[in-house]
């Protein structure tokens, strides 16, 4: 008997034991010491009762937990994916008008139909410039002529009807010299190769440097006496080509000012002229409707390109010398080559006059600007127009682009200069 009741307080402490591992006392000393052994048997069976109870709570409270987590994380999922749907929708409208240009341009030139590929536009817009207006600096009274970078890129030259030149910091957007002395409107100034001089033209009949780090006047010179329509800088800083209503055209030494050469035998007046990449060539844009390629050290005229119906604005080489691009009255863009004089493209978009045209330094893209108040970008090999550029109120008269491709300025007679960006 003895030894039965010994092994049956063995095996209940044993299970006390075992219980001991829910609770953070020792059971199964008090009890053996608060209770007689007839006792126990009720005890164990109403502690054993309890703590499956308890476990049963447990396990309920528990699974609870668990359902009422999982709907809380597929309620942050469905909220995380919603936001996420939003912010991509969010993405889609913002870039709604670039893909659509880019998807236009594309269809036109391969034949894409939307929709080819999922992330389209994320694919094409890491190989198709975009730009966007940065900045509008408004500070002259009058139309504004022309506005053109520094080499550096860290200033803009404008010059206006209102007889001034300002020169901006393109980081800070702020004027920061103001440049008096011609008095008349000034139809163009730009920098010198080195960036350190400005060079101007205007109906006073003068052209006129300036230091372009103080904005002081250096040398006005008067070898005429209509208006100077265009003066450029030959691409080693040393000579100053120059155009003028009275169908002449100059070559000038930049020191000194005198008058090196004189192309005759024009029968209209000048707009515009232009140096080749070399410096051998000058390309001469006339009222007559048409543009002369002219050699340098002969002064004779080596090509004459004929194809616009109005009188021609402008007229550029690109970056290679290969190819001339101009612009007319007739609203047409023209692509010459310079070797032969053959037409290769006519780009026909503006509604009206194009001013200005000008190639990128890769000569990849062209741009033009016209009396519609647009800008707009060309692929040269294509021909197609890639981008729009819409802002100015009036006549775009003149554009300009950065070294890098990254900047775009322009000047327009709603008086302002834009800054647009990649």
């Amino acid at each position: 008997m003895s030894i039965f009741l010994f092994f049956a307080i063995f095996f209940v402490h044993l299970l006390l034991e075992c219980f001991s591992y829910y609770y953070s006392f020792d059971y199964s000393k008090i009890i053996l010491k608060k209770y007689k052994w007839k006792n126990c048997k009720n005890f164990f069976f109403v502690t054993t009762f309890e703590l499956c109870k308890d476990n049963f709570f447990i396990q309920k409270n528990m699974n609870k937990q668990r359902n009422e987590n999982k709907a809380l994380s597929i309620a942050e999922t469905k909220t995380y994916k919603h936001k996420t749907a939003i912010t991509s929708l969010k993405n889609i409208v913002q870039n709604k008008e670039r893909v659509d240009f880019i998807l236009e341009n594309w269809n036109r030139s391969l034949s894409i139909r939307r929709g080819w590929i999922a992330d389209f536009n994320k694919i094409i817009l890491q190989y198709v410039k975009y730009y966007q207006e940065l900045a509008v600096l408004r500070e002259h009274s009058s139309g504004v002529r022309s506005a053109r970078f520094s080499p550096d890129v860290t200033k803009i030259a404008s010059s206006s009807i209102d007889k001034t030149i300002r020169i901006w910091d393109v980081k800070s957007k702020k004027r920061i010299h103001l440049l008096e002395g011609h008095s008349d409107l000034i139809n163009d100034a730009q920098f010198s190769p080195d960036g350190n001089t400005i060079l101007s033209c205007s109906w006073d009949s003068t052209i006129r440097l300036w230091d372009a780090n103080s904005g002081e006047e250096k040398t006005a010179i008067k070898r005429d006496s209509s208006c100077v329509t265009c003066a450029q800088f030959s691409p080693d800083g040393q000579t100053i080509v120059s155009s003028s209503l009275s169908n002449i055209v100059r070559i000038l030494d930049v020191n000194s000012g005198q008058l090196i050469k004189t192309m005759d035998g024009l029968f209209c007046e000048v707009f515009n002229v232009q140096f080749s990449p070399n410096g051998q060539q000058i390309v001469i844009s006339s009222y007559d409707k048409t543009i002369g390629i002219w050699d340098v050290r002969s002064c004779k005229q080596v090509q004459e390109l004929l194809g616009h119906s109005l009188e021609v604005m402008k007229a550029r080489f690109s970056p290679d010398g290969q190819i001339i691009v101009s612009c007319s009255k007739d609203k047409t863009i023209r692509l010459w080559d310079v070797r032969t004089g053959r037409e290769l493209k006519k780009l026909l978009r503006h509604s009206n006059w194009t001013t200005d045209v000008k190639f990128s330094f890769d000569g990849k893209t062209i741009l033009s600007c016209s009396k519609d108040e647009t800008i707009r970008l060309w692929d040269v090999k294509s021909g197609n127009e890639t981008q729009e550029l819409k802002g100015h109120t009036n006549s775009v008269t003149g554009v300009d682009i950065s070294r890098d491709g990254n900047m775009i300025v322009s000047s327009s007679y709603d008086t302002t200069i834009r800054l647009w960006e990649l």
